[in-house]
Protein backbone atom coordinates (compact mmCIF):
# COMPACT_ATOMS: atom_id res chain seq x y z
CA UNK A 1 0.00 0.00 0.00
CA UNK A 2 0.79 3.77 -0.78
CA UNK A 3 2.81 5.62 2.27
CA UNK A 4 1.23 8.68 3.73
CA UNK A 5 2.32 11.03 6.25
CA UNK A 6 0.40 13.90 8.33
CA UNK A 7 0.22 15.98 11.17
CA UNK A 8 -1.07 13.97 14.43
CA UNK A 9 -2.46 15.96 18.24
CA UNK A 10 -0.56 13.97 20.54
CA UNK A 11 -1.49 15.70 23.75
CA UNK A 12 -1.69 19.88 24.72
CA UNK A 13 1.05 21.33 23.00
CA UNK A 14 2.51 18.31 20.98
CA UNK A 15 1.81 17.83 17.35
CA UNK A 16 4.37 15.18 15.07
CA UNK A 17 4.81 14.54 11.43
CA UNK A 18 4.07 10.83 11.74
CA UNK A 19 3.21 7.83 8.93
CA UNK A 20 -0.62 7.45 8.97
CA UNK A 21 -3.06 5.44 6.87
CA UNK A 22 -2.88 5.90 2.74
CA UNK A 23 -6.95 7.04 2.36
CA UNK A 24 -9.57 4.83 1.51
CA UNK A 25 -12.67 4.75 0.10
CA UNK A 26 -14.21 4.61 3.30
CA UNK A 27 -16.31 6.56 5.47
CA UNK A 28 -15.56 6.79 9.37
CA UNK A 29 -17.17 3.40 10.16
CA UNK A 30 -15.67 1.79 7.75
CA UNK A 31 -18.35 1.36 5.28
CA UNK A 32 -16.79 1.05 1.41
CA UNK A 33 -18.51 4.75 -0.23
CA UNK A 34 -18.58 4.88 -3.50
CA UNK A 35 -18.93 8.94 -4.02
CA UNK A 36 -15.63 10.24 -2.57
CA UNK A 37 -12.26 10.64 -4.00
CA UNK A 38 -8.86 10.51 -2.85
CA UNK A 39 -6.81 13.76 -3.13
CA UNK A 40 -3.16 14.83 -3.65
CA UNK A 41 -3.21 17.24 -1.13
CA UNK A 42 -1.02 20.39 -3.19
CA UNK A 43 -1.63 23.01 0.12
CA UNK A 44 -3.22 22.82 3.38
CA UNK A 45 -3.44 25.45 6.32
CA UNK A 46 -2.77 25.72 9.57
CA UNK A 47 -6.01 27.46 11.39
CA UNK A 48 -6.65 29.51 14.52
CA UNK A 49 -9.22 26.43 15.24
CA UNK A 50 -6.19 24.23 14.65
CA UNK A 51 -5.13 25.88 17.76
CA UNK A 52 -8.11 25.41 19.97
CA UNK A 53 -7.54 21.55 19.78
CA UNK A 54 -3.39 21.74 20.21
CA UNK A 55 -3.04 24.12 23.59
CA UNK A 56 -6.10 21.24 25.04
CA UNK A 57 -8.58 23.80 25.02
CA UNK A 58 -11.18 21.30 23.62
CA UNK A 59 -12.19 17.16 24.12
CA UNK A 60 -10.02 16.20 21.02
CA UNK A 61 -8.40 12.61 21.38
CA UNK A 62 -4.55 12.16 21.01
CA UNK A 63 -3.91 10.42 18.01
CA UNK A 64 -6.48 12.69 15.78
CA UNK A 65 -5.26 13.68 12.42
CA UNK A 66 -5.51 17.58 12.06
CA UNK A 67 -6.14 19.80 9.08
CA UNK A 68 -9.67 20.72 7.17
CA UNK A 69 -8.20 23.57 4.98
CA UNK A 70 -7.30 21.13 1.74
CA UNK A 71 -6.97 21.83 -2.02
CA UNK A 72 -5.64 18.85 -3.80
CA UNK A 73 -5.17 17.18 -7.28
CA UNK A 74 -7.88 14.22 -7.48
CA UNK A 75 -6.04 10.72 -8.53
CA UNK A 76 -8.29 8.29 -7.51
CA UNK A 77 -12.34 8.42 -7.82
CA UNK A 78 -15.51 6.35 -6.50
CA UNK A 79 -17.69 4.45 -9.31
CA UNK A 80 -20.18 7.28 -8.51
CA UNK A 81 -18.39 10.29 -8.96
CA UNK A 82 -19.75 11.90 -12.63
CA UNK A 83 -18.44 15.80 -12.38
CA UNK A 84 -14.91 15.06 -11.80
CA UNK A 85 -11.48 13.07 -13.03
CA UNK A 86 -8.22 12.43 -11.86
CA UNK A 87 -6.14 14.88 -12.37
CA UNK A 88 -8.43 18.16 -11.09
CA UNK A 89 -7.02 20.60 -9.06
CA UNK A 90 -9.85 21.35 -6.58
CA UNK A 91 -10.57 22.70 -3.45
CA UNK A 92 -12.13 20.93 -0.35
CA UNK A 93 -14.63 23.02 2.09
CA UNK A 94 -13.99 22.43 5.30
CA UNK A 95 -17.64 21.30 6.14
CA UNK A 96 -18.31 17.51 5.06
CA UNK A 97 -21.67 17.75 3.25
CA UNK A 98 -23.87 14.71 1.88
CA UNK A 99 -25.87 17.51 -0.08
CA UNK A 100 -29.12 15.24 0.15
CA UNK A 101 -30.32 16.71 3.67
CA UNK A 102 -32.95 19.14 4.54
CA UNK A 103 -30.00 22.23 5.63
CA UNK A 104 -27.59 21.32 2.64
CA UNK A 105 -30.34 21.65 0.31
CA UNK A 106 -31.00 24.77 2.37
CA UNK A 107 -27.17 25.75 1.12
CA UNK A 108 -26.49 25.28 4.89
CA UNK A 109 -23.74 22.90 4.51
CA UNK A 110 -21.77 23.87 8.12
CA UNK A 111 -24.41 21.78 9.85
CA UNK A 112 -25.10 18.63 7.32
CA UNK A 113 -27.51 16.00 9.11
CA UNK A 114 -26.30 13.23 7.92
CA UNK A 115 -22.12 13.06 8.24
CA UNK A 116 -21.74 13.50 12.12
CA UNK A 117 -23.61 11.19 14.28
CA UNK A 118 -22.65 13.26 17.10
CA UNK A 119 -24.61 16.67 16.69
CA UNK A 120 -25.24 18.33 13.43
CA UNK A 121 -22.51 19.22 10.92
CA UNK A 122 -18.58 18.12 10.09
CA UNK A 123 -15.41 18.83 9.69
CA UNK A 124 -11.71 17.00 8.31
CA UNK A 125 -9.49 16.63 11.32
CA UNK A 126 -11.58 17.81 14.27
CA UNK A 127 -12.79 17.37 17.63
CA UNK A 128 -16.57 15.97 17.21
CA UNK A 129 -16.79 16.72 13.78
CA UNK A 130 -17.86 12.94 12.51
CA UNK A 131 -14.34 11.23 12.67
CA UNK A 132 -13.71 12.72 9.01
CA UNK A 133 -9.38 12.26 8.86
CA UNK A 134 -8.03 15.24 8.72
CA UNK A 135 -5.81 16.56 5.43
CA UNK A 136 -2.34 17.94 6.92
CA UNK A 137 -1.25 15.17 5.42
CA UNK A 138 0.65 14.29 1.79
CA UNK A 139 -3.71 12.15 1.07
CA UNK A 140 -6.46 12.42 2.10
CA UNK A 141 -9.80 11.23 1.03
CA UNK A 142 -13.49 13.25 0.34
CA UNK A 143 -16.75 11.92 0.27
CA UNK A 144 -19.20 13.15 -1.67
CA UNK A 145 -17.10 14.78 -3.67
CA UNK A 146 -19.57 15.86 -6.79
CA UNK A 147 -21.21 17.93 -4.29
CA UNK A 148 -18.54 19.41 -1.82
CA UNK A 149 -15.58 19.66 -4.34
CA UNK A 150 -14.90 23.07 -5.90
CA UNK A 151 -12.97 22.32 -9.43
CA UNK A 152 -10.64 25.26 -10.59
CA UNK A 153 -11.23 25.94 -14.40
CA UNK A 154 -7.62 26.05 -15.11
CA UNK A 155 -4.96 24.09 -13.57
CA UNK A 156 -2.14 26.36 -14.62
CA UNK A 157 -3.84 29.45 -13.83
CA UNK A 158 -4.85 28.32 -10.35
CA UNK A 159 -1.23 26.97 -9.44
CA UNK A 160 0.33 30.44 -10.27
CA UNK A 161 -2.12 31.76 -7.99
CA UNK A 162 -2.30 29.03 -5.40
CA UNK A 163 -1.47 30.96 -2.36
CA UNK A 164 -4.92 33.01 -2.77
CA UNK A 165 -6.82 30.27 -4.16
CA UNK A 166 -5.82 27.72 -1.22
CA UNK A 167 -7.42 30.20 1.58
CA UNK A 168 -11.14 29.30 -0.17
CA UNK A 169 -11.32 25.92 1.77
CA UNK A 170 -12.16 28.29 5.12
CA UNK A 171 -10.50 31.27 6.12
CA UNK A 172 -11.40 33.24 2.96
CA UNK A 173 -15.23 32.08 2.69
CA UNK A 174 -14.89 32.57 7.13
CA UNK A 175 -14.12 36.40 7.11
CA UNK A 176 -16.51 36.73 4.01
CA UNK A 177 -19.21 35.01 6.32
CA UNK A 178 -18.14 37.32 9.30
CA UNK A 179 -18.44 39.83 7.24
CA UNK A 180 -21.55 39.22 4.73
CA UNK A 181 -23.83 38.59 8.26
CA UNK A 182 -22.45 41.70 10.35
CA UNK A 183 -24.77 43.44 6.82
CA UNK A 184 -21.25 45.02 6.10
CA UNK A 185 -21.66 46.82 2.53
CA UNK A 186 -21.03 49.92 0.56
CA UNK A 187 -20.03 52.64 2.99
CA UNK A 188 -20.53 50.98 6.28
CA UNK A 189 -18.14 51.27 9.30
CA UNK A 190 -16.89 47.64 10.68
CA UNK A 191 -15.23 46.85 13.83
CA UNK A 192 -13.55 43.80 13.52
CA UNK A 193 -11.95 42.04 16.57
CA UNK A 194 -8.96 40.07 16.37
CA UNK A 195 -6.06 40.45 13.77
CA UNK A 196 -5.34 37.03 13.56
CA UNK A 197 -5.52 35.41 10.22
CA UNK A 198 -9.89 34.92 10.22
CA UNK A 199 -9.53 38.71 11.53
CA UNK A 200 -7.08 39.73 8.42
CA UNK A 201 -9.81 37.82 6.21
CA UNK A 202 -12.67 39.77 7.33
CA UNK A 203 -10.87 42.63 7.36
CA UNK A 204 -10.10 42.05 3.43
CA UNK A 205 -13.49 40.85 2.81
CA UNK A 206 -15.04 43.99 4.54
CA UNK A 207 -12.87 45.86 1.91
CA UNK A 208 -13.96 43.98 -1.12
CA UNK A 209 -17.76 44.72 0.39
CA UNK A 210 -17.28 48.02 0.24
CA UNK A 211 -17.08 49.57 3.72
CA UNK A 212 -16.23 53.07 4.11
CA UNK A 213 -14.14 52.19 7.56
CA UNK A 214 -12.51 48.86 8.18
CA UNK A 215 -11.16 49.13 11.94
CA UNK A 216 -9.37 46.22 13.36
CA UNK A 217 -8.47 45.81 17.31
CA UNK A 218 -6.19 43.39 18.50
CA UNK A 219 -3.41 43.44 21.57
CA UNK A 220 -0.16 41.82 18.86
CA UNK A 221 1.48 45.16 17.12
CA UNK A 222 2.61 43.38 14.70
CA UNK A 223 -0.69 41.64 13.64
CA UNK A 224 -2.02 45.38 14.24
CA UNK A 225 0.62 46.53 11.97
CA UNK A 226 -0.21 44.24 9.11
CA UNK A 227 -3.60 45.48 8.96
CA UNK A 228 -2.71 48.88 8.81
CA UNK A 229 -0.58 47.49 5.71
CA UNK A 230 -3.09 47.31 3.67
CA UNK A 231 -5.79 50.12 4.89
CA UNK A 232 -7.16 49.09 7.79
CA UNK A 233 -7.42 51.61 10.86
CA UNK A 234 -6.01 49.69 14.27
CA UNK A 235 -6.98 49.79 17.85
CA UNK A 236 -4.44 48.94 20.42
CA UNK A 237 -6.45 46.70 23.24
CA UNK A 238 -3.50 47.02 25.62
CA UNK A 239 -4.06 50.64 26.29
CA UNK A 240 -6.57 51.56 28.82
CA UNK A 241 -8.53 53.79 26.94
CA UNK A 242 -12.15 52.29 26.38
CA UNK A 243 -12.93 50.61 22.99
CA UNK A 244 -15.27 53.27 22.86
CA UNK A 245 -13.23 56.04 22.92
CA UNK A 246 -10.45 54.70 20.89
CA UNK A 247 -13.61 53.71 18.01
CA UNK A 248 -14.17 57.96 18.44
CA UNK A 249 -10.65 58.88 18.07
CA UNK A 250 -11.01 57.44 14.77
CA UNK A 251 -14.54 57.81 13.70
CA UNK A 252 -16.07 61.13 16.10
CA UNK A 253 -18.44 58.66 17.07
CA UNK A 254 -18.44 56.16 19.71
CA UNK A 255 -20.47 53.21 17.89
CA UNK A 256 -19.91 51.45 14.13
CA UNK A 257 -22.77 50.17 11.84
CA UNK A 258 -21.32 46.06 11.91
CA UNK A 259 -18.58 44.37 14.08
CA UNK A 260 -17.15 40.55 13.57
CA UNK A 261 -15.79 38.77 16.14
CA UNK A 262 -13.09 36.78 15.09
CA UNK A 263 -11.82 36.08 18.20
CA UNK A 264 -13.73 33.33 19.60
CA UNK A 265 -13.51 31.77 23.64
CA UNK A 266 -10.16 32.19 24.10
CA UNK A 267 -11.05 36.27 24.58
CA UNK A 268 -8.94 38.21 26.69
CA UNK A 269 -10.32 41.63 28.43
CA UNK A 270 -8.93 44.54 27.17
CA UNK A 271 -6.58 47.61 29.08
CA UNK A 272 -5.36 46.15 32.76
CA UNK A 273 -7.02 43.15 31.62
CA UNK A 274 -5.25 42.45 29.00
CA UNK A 275 -3.42 39.35 30.04
CA UNK A 276 -7.21 37.94 31.72
CA UNK A 277 -8.81 35.72 30.03
CA UNK A 278 -12.50 36.72 29.93
CA UNK A 279 -14.60 34.32 27.41
CA UNK A 280 -17.42 36.46 27.05
CA UNK A 281 -15.21 40.24 26.57
CA UNK A 282 -15.36 40.54 22.92
CA UNK A 283 -18.82 39.24 22.65
CA UNK A 284 -20.16 42.29 25.31
CA UNK A 285 -17.92 44.56 23.93
CA UNK A 286 -19.25 44.39 20.64
CA UNK A 287 -22.65 44.77 21.86
CA UNK A 288 -21.53 48.19 23.28
CA UNK A 289 -20.22 49.81 20.11
CA UNK A 290 -22.24 48.30 17.64
CA UNK A 291 -25.22 50.77 16.89
CA UNK A 292 -29.04 49.68 17.60
CA UNK A 293 -30.32 47.51 15.19
CA UNK A 294 -26.78 46.49 13.95
CA UNK A 295 -25.24 42.91 13.02
CA UNK A 296 -23.13 41.34 14.60
CA UNK A 297 -21.59 38.47 12.76
CA UNK A 298 -19.52 35.69 14.64
CA UNK A 299 -17.61 33.40 12.93
CA UNK A 300 -14.71 33.34 16.05
CA UNK A 301 -15.42 29.15 17.35
CA UNK A 302 -17.12 28.95 20.45
CA UNK A 303 -17.37 25.05 21.95
CA UNK A 304 -19.85 23.32 23.96
CA UNK A 305 -16.46 21.52 26.46
CA UNK A 306 -13.61 23.98 27.31
CA UNK A 307 -11.53 21.46 29.58
CA UNK A 308 -8.97 24.43 30.08
CA UNK A 309 -11.15 27.21 31.12
CA UNK A 310 -10.48 28.72 34.23
CA UNK A 311 -14.36 30.19 34.54
CA UNK A 312 -16.18 26.95 36.31
CA UNK A 313 -19.22 28.18 33.43
CA UNK A 314 -17.32 28.53 30.52
CA UNK A 315 -15.79 24.65 30.94
CA UNK A 316 -19.54 23.44 29.91
CA UNK A 317 -19.66 26.72 27.01
CA UNK A 318 -21.44 29.04 29.31
CA UNK A 319 -20.69 32.47 29.20
CA UNK A 320 -22.07 35.69 30.87
CA UNK A 321 -22.72 37.51 28.02
CA UNK A 322 -24.92 40.96 28.76
CA UNK A 323 -27.77 39.59 26.45
CA UNK A 324 -29.91 42.23 28.08
CA UNK A 325 -27.42 45.19 26.18
CA UNK A 326 -28.12 43.74 22.89
CA UNK A 327 -31.67 42.77 22.82
CA UNK A 328 -32.32 46.61 23.86
CA UNK A 329 -30.25 47.50 21.44
CA UNK A 330 -32.26 44.82 18.67
CA UNK A 331 -29.06 43.73 17.64
CA UNK A 332 -28.59 40.51 15.03
CA UNK A 333 -26.75 37.73 16.20
CA UNK A 334 -25.34 35.20 13.73
CA UNK A 335 -23.03 32.40 14.86
CA UNK A 336 -21.94 28.79 13.69
CA UNK A 337 -20.12 26.96 11.30
CA UNK A 338 -19.78 28.53 7.89
CA UNK A 339 -21.09 27.81 4.79
CA UNK A 340 -18.31 27.33 2.79
CA UNK A 341 -20.26 26.31 -0.92
CA UNK A 342 -22.50 29.67 -0.20
CA UNK A 343 -19.35 31.67 -1.03
CA UNK A 344 -16.38 30.08 -2.38
CA UNK A 345 -17.13 30.09 -6.30
CA UNK A 346 -17.60 33.63 -5.82
CA UNK A 347 -14.15 34.11 -3.98
CA UNK A 348 -12.63 32.15 -6.46
CA UNK A 349 -13.52 34.39 -9.15
CA UNK A 350 -12.95 37.44 -7.35
CA UNK A 351 -9.00 36.03 -6.78
CA UNK A 352 -8.98 35.12 -10.41
CA UNK A 353 -10.03 38.22 -11.85
CA UNK A 354 -7.50 39.88 -9.31
CA UNK A 355 -10.06 41.84 -7.34
CA UNK A 356 -8.52 40.80 -3.81
CA UNK A 357 -4.86 39.65 -2.58
CA UNK A 358 -6.16 37.34 0.18
CA UNK A 359 -2.79 35.73 0.52
CA UNK A 360 -0.79 39.47 0.91
CA UNK A 361 -3.81 40.01 3.75
CA UNK A 362 -3.55 37.13 5.63
CA UNK A 363 0.22 36.88 4.97
CA UNK A 364 0.53 33.69 3.78
CA UNK A 365 3.58 31.70 4.74
CA UNK A 366 4.62 28.28 2.74
CA UNK A 367 6.07 25.57 4.86
CA UNK A 368 6.66 22.33 4.43
CA UNK A 369 5.13 19.38 6.09
CA UNK A 370 8.07 18.95 8.32
CA UNK A 371 8.02 22.25 9.71
CA UNK A 372 4.11 22.07 10.42
CA UNK A 373 5.47 21.51 14.39
CA UNK A 374 7.30 24.58 14.18
CA UNK A 375 4.07 26.03 12.11
CA UNK A 376 2.06 25.56 15.01
CA UNK A 377 4.90 26.75 17.80
CA UNK A 378 4.98 30.12 15.84
CA UNK A 379 1.60 30.75 15.33
CA UNK A 380 0.92 30.36 18.98
CA UNK A 381 3.04 32.72 19.82
CA UNK A 382 0.92 35.00 17.83
CA UNK A 383 2.97 35.57 14.18
CA UNK A 384 1.52 37.50 12.43
CA UNK A 385 1.54 35.22 9.55
CA UNK A 386 -0.89 32.42 8.10
CA UNK A 387 0.56 28.97 7.74
CA UNK A 388 0.59 26.85 4.51
CA UNK A 389 1.58 23.68 4.58
CA UNK A 390 3.40 22.24 1.31
CA UNK A 391 3.34 18.21 1.39
CA UNK A 392 4.68 17.57 -2.16
CA UNK A 393 7.14 20.58 -2.38
CA UNK A 394 4.87 21.87 -5.28
CA UNK A 395 4.31 25.01 -4.38
CA UNK A 396 7.48 27.98 -4.30
CA UNK A 397 8.58 28.81 -0.94
CA UNK A 398 9.43 32.19 -2.02
CA UNK A 399 6.73 34.78 -3.14
CA UNK A 400 6.26 34.83 -6.86
CA UNK A 401 7.57 37.95 -8.98
CA UNK A 402 5.34 40.70 -9.79
CA UNK A 403 5.40 40.33 -13.80
CA UNK A 404 7.18 43.06 -15.57
CA UNK A 405 4.79 45.00 -17.80
CA UNK A 406 5.96 46.39 -20.71
CA UNK A 407 5.05 50.11 -21.38
CA UNK A 408 3.14 50.75 -24.86
CA UNK A 409 5.39 52.83 -27.71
Amino acid sequence: MASNRGVVYLGPGKVEVQSIDFPELKNPKGKKIVHGVILKVVSTNICGSDQHMVRGRTTAPAGLVLGHEITGEVIEIGADVEFLKVGDLVSVPFNVACGRCRTCKEQQTGICLTVNEGRAGGAYGYVDMGGWVGGQAEYVMVPYADFNLLKFPNKDQAMEKIRDLTMLSDIFPTGFHGAVKAGVGPGTTVYVAGAGPVGLAAAASAQLLGAAVVIVGDMNKARLAHARSFGCETVDLNEDASLADQITQILGVPEIDCSIDCVGFEASGHGSQAKVEVPAAVLNSLMEITRAGGSIGIPGLYVTDDPGATDKAAKTGNLSIRFGLGWAKSHSFHTGQTPVMSYNRQLMQAILYDKIQIAKAVNVEIISLDDAPKGYAEFDKGVARKFVINPHNLIPSAKPKAKRETAAV
